[in-house]
């Protein structure tokens, strides 16, 4: 499905991975935030719109016949990091319930805003669907 690149002598990254390589159909989304179908935030609380967020992700990759283990990178933007950080001792099983144990390559990025007010976290991923 996917090959870790994982540099020898590198320490082992927490969470996510330097670098993946895979082979079949690419599947990108859109920067997904943490509202639900009706396109209705029922939270401003971060690690429960992160859930969604992923959950959103899930939904579009399942579209394509994939699944959250496709994903071979993903894009965070955040409103607020020292928020993000404070929450990241919480973040593992919100984050597992969606992604189960899978650490694609990921970048966090802080942002002064997002194009909808209430968002405080969207995230866009590249998944790739083995041949």
């Amino acid at each position: 499905m996917h090959e870790i690149l994982q540099p020898e002598g590198w320490a082992r990254p927490v969470g996510y991975s330097n670098g993946m390589a895979a082979r079949g159909r690419i599947i990108v989304t859109g920067g997904q935030i943490g509202w639900n179908a009706q396109c209705e935030f029922e939270t401003d609380d971060l690690l429960a719109q992160i859930g969604q967020t992923l959950a959103n992700i899930a939904a579009i990759l399942k579209e394509a016949g994939a699944r959250p283990e496709h994903i071979i990178s993903m894009t965070w933007y955040l409103t607020d990091l020292a928020e993000y950080r404070a929450a990241l001792q919480r973040m593992g099983p919100v984050y597992r319930a969606v992604m189960g144990r899978h650490f694609p390559p990921m970048a966090v990025v802080e942002v002064t805003g997002l194009v909808e007010a209430r968002a405080k976290v969207e995230i866009q991923a590249t998944a790739v669907l083995p041949d």
